[in-house]
């Protein structure tokens, strides 16, 4: 009797088990389908996040580098297409549908991928993610394919990369790590305001002579904070098709009080931007220096050589000075090659204090940030408006808001 009372459990048991190892009979053929998942070739299998970020916020689709491409053939007229993305450290489920109207017609679509923001901007080391590309033809899963990209550092800005289909210039996104809505701004400029060069902001409200006392009153607020020359450029990048270079974030040169020319170009140009004024940064093919309209209509410019705040170290003098605030011999003969001989005879005869010898200090040497590039930059106009040239641009940071936007801080 018990032997008997376990076949039909047997049987069940065993017709289960053959219908579970049936396999459902699949509609579309992956064969035919033949779906496929690319990165872009010009990236080399490197994720930017700089581009990324960067262009996060553009206008249009046309500006935005389609980054990813999905292709396959629709098996019958109106089948309905669905590609899923799986979540990864670096982006969120991603869902793309399509109707394909017409069967064996291929069609290519760039998704867009839902990226975690925040994560991309607090890449700092190179990494490797893995993408999962998953197909579906009305609601079937027809195939999936997996791809493994090398994301690099936010910091590190692609100049240019190379291709069979030629070489493309990407020194606009100099412009992404220009930030002028930077929470450290806000802060900055109530100090500079305590410092006495200009009482107010009012960007091109009251004539040339106003805004170059605007952009000077930054200048001594960078000479105050004691930044300094500074030239990492070098990255890891192993692809040999790309020209990157490692650029600063505004607050990195705030608190690091480091910066090359790059960096602060785009230290001095996020404060420009935030209290109105119209900043561009000339690239050359070995520096980067500063410019900026005088004129809200765009007819004059005047340039920055913004690396030789360095020239000259305030918070180092400053901490030298003896018990009767006078500036030691040494550190003198450190300055008394940007003073005129009258300067430097009335410090030391007592009649300049320390402060005015401060303020003399930068007038002069801002009068040579400005006349610094003036040859560079007549020889080179017509380069940079030269837009084939890929070496020399003008990057206006108003024009190209129109596309490409700041890289937000996350504090």
């Amino acid at each position: 009797m018990k032997h008997k009372s376990l076949i039909p459990i047997l049987a069940a048991t065993i017709l289960f088990l053959l219908a579970s190892c049936q396999q459902k009979q699949k509609l579309f053929d992956p064969v035919a389908v033949d779906f496929n998942a690319s990165y872009n070739a010009i990236f080399d299998n490197q994720l930017y996040p700089s581009i990324v970020l960067g262009l996060a916020g553009a206008n249009n689709d046309e500006s935005k580098q389609g980054l990813f491409t999905v292709s396959m053939v629709s098996p019958r007229d109106n089948a309905v297409l669905r590609v899923v993305v799986d979540s990864s450290n670096l982006n969120y489920v991603t869902i793309f549908q399509e109707v394909l109207p017409r069967r064996g017609e291929r069609y290519t679509f760039s998704p867009s991928i839902k990226w975690k923001y925040d994560n991309l901007y607090r890449t700092r080391q190179q990494g490797f993610v893995d993408l999962t590309f998953t197909c579906f033809i009305n609601d079937e899963e027809v195939d999936v394919k997996n791809l493994r990209l090398n994301y690099r550092s936010v910091n590190e800005c692609p100049l240019t990369l190379a291709s069979e289909g030629g070489t493309y210039n990407f020194r606009w996104l100099f412009s992404a790590y220009v930030n002028e809505e930077h929470p450290y701004i806000d802060h900055i400029l109530n100090d500079i305001l305590e410092q006495g060069t200009v009482t107010r902001f009012v960007g091109y409200q009251s004539g040339e002579k106003a805004v170059k006392e605007q952009v000077f009153a930054i200048w001594y607020y960078a000479l105050n904070r004691g930044i300094t020359y500074s030239s990492i450029s070098c990255t890891a990048n192993p692809s040999r098709k790309a020209n990157v270079q490692h650029i600063r974030f505004f607050d990195e040169v705030y608190n690091n009080k480091q910066a090359n020319c790059v960096d602060a170009c785009v230290f001095f140009a996020s404060i420009m931007r935030k209290i109105g004024l119209k900043p561009v940064i000339f690239v050359e093919p070995c520096h980067a220096y500063l410019g900026y309209y005088t004129d809200k209509n765009r007819r004059n410019i005047s340039l920055l050589e913004t690396t030789i705040t360095s020239w000259v170290n305030f918070p180092e003098m400053e901490k030298s000075l003896d018990d009767d605030g006078h500036l030691p011999q040494n550190q003198l003969d450190k300055v008394s090659k940007y003073l005129t001989e009258k300067q430097l005879e009335q410090y030391k005869e007592g009649k300049m204090t320390f402060d005015e010898l401060k303020m003399t200090l930068a007038r002069q040497l801002f009068d040579r940030s400005t006349t610094y590039n003036t040859e560079t930059y007549n020889t080179n106009r017509a380069l940079f408006a030269d837009t084939t040239q890929s070496q020399y641009q003008q990057l206006d940071i108003e024009l190209l808001r129109k596309e490409v936007q700041p890289i937000s801080a996350t504090l």
